[in-house]
């Protein structure tokens, strides 16, 4: 499995990514390693995620989401 995930960072910015390893991958944000984005803005939350069968798929909703306003990033996270 594939996962696009959304991060809200202590700044309260959102941040999008894809994996193929959700829970190794949020564990390495919130230690400051993962994206060069994310360091210093943890601690970080999981806020949405979506599965996926391939990981272009994954990375092809990653980018629709990059693509969105914030708002509608916050209307995509309260569903």
């Amino acid at each position: 499995m594939y996962y696009t995930y959304v991060l809200r960072c202590k700044d309260n910015s959102l941040y999008t990514g894809y994996t193929n390893r959700l829970e190794h991958r949020i564990k390495m944000h919130q230690e400051g390693k993962g994206a060069k984005y994310t360091r210093g803005r943890g601690p970080i939350e999981l806020v949405y995620h979506e599965a996926f069968d391939t990981k272009t798929e994954a990375m092809k909703r990653e980018n629709e989401i990059k693509k969105l306003s914030k708002d509608e990033k916050e209307a995509l996270i309260r569903l």
